[in-house]
């Protein structure tokens, strides 16, 4: 097994994990600023789970007595566009995609059998996460306003419900 060549791999998907959990937690607290409490709920689990995946890769660096990297790969992103954050969601989804397959191919080369399965465990939610951004982006570009303004409504009722806004 190539420890050096694993550990590298699973740095770069620490840094992109991170970066996604930024992003999307960024996102959710914009959304929850401008009452779209459905949207921004989906943004802060999946900035939860990207922090799980984050704790993972980080476990599997220790054991292979590695040191791990707490560095995103990029900066936060300032947008406030609903339709510009989907799409770099997506977009970001997409990119980790491609990566994760094939690091589980290189780590599968090495001998590495254990971060394959890892990266390909992993995959299966980044999949799920591009699905769950492309159908929210879908309903935004078919129903526009009326779409958003569902989302405005979500909160109303919670109020008047009595229920919390958290």
């Amino acid at each position: 097994m190539k420890r050096d060549e694993s550990i590298k791999l699973l740095n770069q998907a620490v840094s992109e994990e991170m970066t996604a959990c930024n992003q999307y937690m960024y996102f959710h607290f914009q959304c929850d600023d401008q009452g779209y409490d459905l949207l921004a709920g989906i943004f802060k689990r999946y900035a939860i789970v990207e922090m799980i995946h984050v704790e993972k890769f980080a476990e599997r660096i220790l054991f292979l007595n590695g040191d791990v990297d707490m560095i995103p790969s990029h900066n936060v992103q300032k947008i406030h566009d609903l339709k510009d954050m989907l799409k770099l969601a997506r977009k970001m989804e997409e990119t980790t995609i491609e990566h994760y397959n094939e690091w589980a191919k290189i780590c599968g080369q090495n001998n590495d059998a254990i971060s394959k399965t890892l990266f390909e465990d992993i995959l299966a939610e980044e999949e799920d996460h591009f699905d769950n951004y492309d159908t929210e982006l879908g309903h935004l570009e078919s129903y526009g306003e009326k779409y958003l303004a569902l989302q405005t409504l979500e909160r109303t009722k919670n109020i008047a419900s009595g229920k919390s806004e958290d």
